[in-house]
């Protein structure tokens, strides 16, 4: 059966190196199959895909969450990406590329504190966006863009081989 777990698909210990958090976000325009999947992983970018663009992210306030849920009663599945970014410096041109982000059908890569490459929105034409720019209030506090982005997808993120990534990372404008 197509649903059964491998025979040696046990998992070795992990060393205590890993670091949680996001570095890096890419967006482009939506594109079914942006990237060729193979057991979970991207092994090659689309010749469609043409243009990326990336956000420069600072800080802790940056996660990358996915929550994948099975219903057994009525057999569902839906795994659901979380991207929350904080962008410093509210201005007038991010304003617009926010609410075209806002507005459009968007994929995205997301690169984890461990240099790895998550694919977000695989198959989800639904991004949800919530996007807050703030001033604050006192002199400390924090002036720029809170974005949330949730999306439905039916699978965790294929993470993105090295060849990809930097076949990927070539096409950033």
């Amino acid at each position: 059966m197509a649903c059964d777990i491998a025979i040696g698909a046990n998992r070795a210990k992990v060393c205590n190196n890993l670091q949680g958090g996001t570095e890096e976000f890419y967006f482009f325009n939506y594109l079914e199959d942006a990237f060729t999947v193979v057991a979970g992983e991207a092994t090659a970018v689309n010749a469609g895909l043409t243009t990326a663009y990336k956000y420069v992210i600072q800080g802790d306030g940056n996660t990358f969450t996915q929550s994948s849920v099975t219903d057994a009663k009525v057999g569902t599945k839906v795994n659901t990406q979380t991207l929350v970014g904080q962008l410093k410096q509210v201005d007038a041109t991010t304003n617009v590329e926010l609410d075209k982000l806002a507005s459009g059908t968007i994929g995205g890569v997301v690169k984890d504190r461990n240099g790895k490459y998550h694919w977000f929105a695989k198959d989800s034409i639904n991004v949800t966006a919530t996007i807050e720019a703030v001033t604050g209030g006192a002199r400390a506090d924090f002036n720029g863009y809170n974005v949330t982005l949730v999306a439905e997808t039916l699978e965790l993120a294929p993470i993105l081989d090295s060849a990809t990534v930097t076949a990927f990372l070539a096409l950033v404008a």
